[in-house]
């Protein structure tokens, strides 16, 4: 009997752990100094790999079945190694931080709120890799005393730009920080121009006054620095990463469910005249349109376009339907959106654009409504298994359930959409708000 051989694919996996691990941060240091953020990353990676073996696994001996033990002890002995590995390498990491070994030493020079909330912002942030030795003034006249500035740590002021450059020159300095207030190109051209010719690294604090985006990331398009105001939800890296998870979780279903797929579509022709599938526009991914595929559990109606959404003891359900709607068996076609690339596995659930809540249309209640199709829609969500599935007949509920939608887009994992699809099962299995 053909087995896997889980030994002759361990360089291809520790290859494409690499590769995902480099997508998810892995490999960044301010995750090897915290211990959860570098083990959580690090699975993240793993579990693509499992699911990249199972795949394999499935499409190349088609006995996934017999294989799917062993598959399962590597990956949970590897990943436990991992995480154990990864915990020691934090651990070690953090006392180096502590030692100093990572920090670089920075000056900030400039005066008002700007410089104030700088040090505010640095003293308090316990990751960043560099130790703060003092302040310093281009201009003398109005020095800023943090010592009596709130929450503003003890801060020493050493003195003007003279006195900085002396500092550097004995070795005292990595790096220095400008923080002046809006409008004064000038100064920080001049400040720039006298520390030209020492060997530091100089930084520009952009000017917080009247500007509310001054902790957004800045990107370089070719030498022009812009500012990001609004990014993906999900990086490159991450879409990448969760398509690979939707294409090998939604083929290995199809392959193992396909005989009860049959033996369902059997049932509802038998039961009542119509198709097996039931066909409707939803709102995807960017609000575009798509046909979702479902097993129709109603009767088939005279006007097609109409959206009603079920209701409990509805007499629209067919016998078979009652069926598949209190097990969700009616949501297995929705397999073959996921690996055409209408859906995803875990994401918010898809509604039709004319569905209504207390009355009204779902994207006139909220007008963060549109954010959740900023991802793939799913075959299930954080909401669904927080106990919000089922018919949303009041605005509440309806925030409610975008509420858990944004979450979930805004603290996406594989393990947290391995941890959604776990839920799912139990849920189905306590039949809760299915009808």
């Amino acid at each position: 009997m053909q087995t896997l051989r889980l030994d002759r694919i361990g360089v291809v996996s520790s290859a494409l752990f690499a590769v995902i691990a480099q997508l998810v941060g892995a490999y960044e240091l301010q995750a090897h100094l915290s211990a959860g953020r570098s083990v959580m990353r690090a699975l993240n990676a793993w579990a693509g790999v499992t699911l990249f073996v199972l795949g394999l696994s499935a499409a190349l001996l088609g006995r996934m079945p017999l294989a799917a033990g062993d598959i399962y002890i590597w990956s949970i002995a590897c990943g436990s190694a991992l995480a154990l590995g990864r915990i020691g390498m934090a651990t070690a990491m953090t006392g180096l931080r502590r030692r100093g070994v990572f920090d670089q030493r920075s000056a900030v020079i400039g005066t008002g709120q700007q410089a104030a909330e700088l040090v505010r912002y640095i003293t308090q942030h316990k990751l960043l890799t560099l130790s703060l030795t003092g302040f310093y003034c281009d201009d003398e006249s109005e020095p800023l005393d943090f010592q009596t500035m709130p929450q503003g740590g003890a801060l020493p002021y050493r003195g003007n730009i003279t006195a900085l450059l002396t500092a550097i020159r004995l070795g005292a300095i990595d790096r220095v920080i400008i923080a002046l207030p809006q409008g004064q190109e000038n100064r920080a051209r001049a400040i720039v121009a006298r520390l030209s010719d020492t060997p530091v690294e100089i930084r520009l604090a952009p000017a917080s006054g009247g500007f509310s985006w001054t902790q957004n990331a800045v990107t370089v398009l070719g030498e022009w620095p812009v500012l990001t105001l609004l990014d993906w939800p999900l990086s490159r890296g991450q879409r990448l990463l969760k398509a690979t998870e939707d294409r090998l979780l939604s083929m290995l279903a199809l392959i193992l469910l396909a005989p009860l797929m049959l033996i369902v579509a059997i049932a509802i022709k038998l039961d009542s005249p119509g198709p097996v599938l039931f066909r409707q526009k939803r709102q995807g991914y960017n609000c575009r349109d798509f046909e979702i595929l479902k097993f129709r559990t109603m009767q088939v109606s005279g006007d097609a376009d109409a959206v009603v959404q079920a209701r409990r003891n509805d007499p629209r359900v067919t016998a078979v339907g009652a069926i598949l709607r209190r097990t969700s068996l009616d949501e297995l076609p929705q397999l073959l959106n996921v690996l055409l690339g209408h859906m995803s596995m875990v994401g918010p659930r898809p509604h039709a654009v004319s569905t209504r809540a207390a009355g009204r249309l779902f994207g006139e209640i909220s007008q963060s409504y549109p954010a959740r199709h900023n991802v793939k829609p799913g075959m299930t969500g954080w909401a669904q298994v927080c106990g919000w599935r089922g018919e949303t007949h009041s605005e509440e509920q309806l925030l409610r359930r975008l509420e858990h939608d944004l979450y979930y887009v805004r603290n996406w994992s594989i393990w947290f959409d391995l941890r959604i699809l776990a839920q799912t099962v139990v849920t189905v299995l306590r039949q809760q708000n299915a009808y």
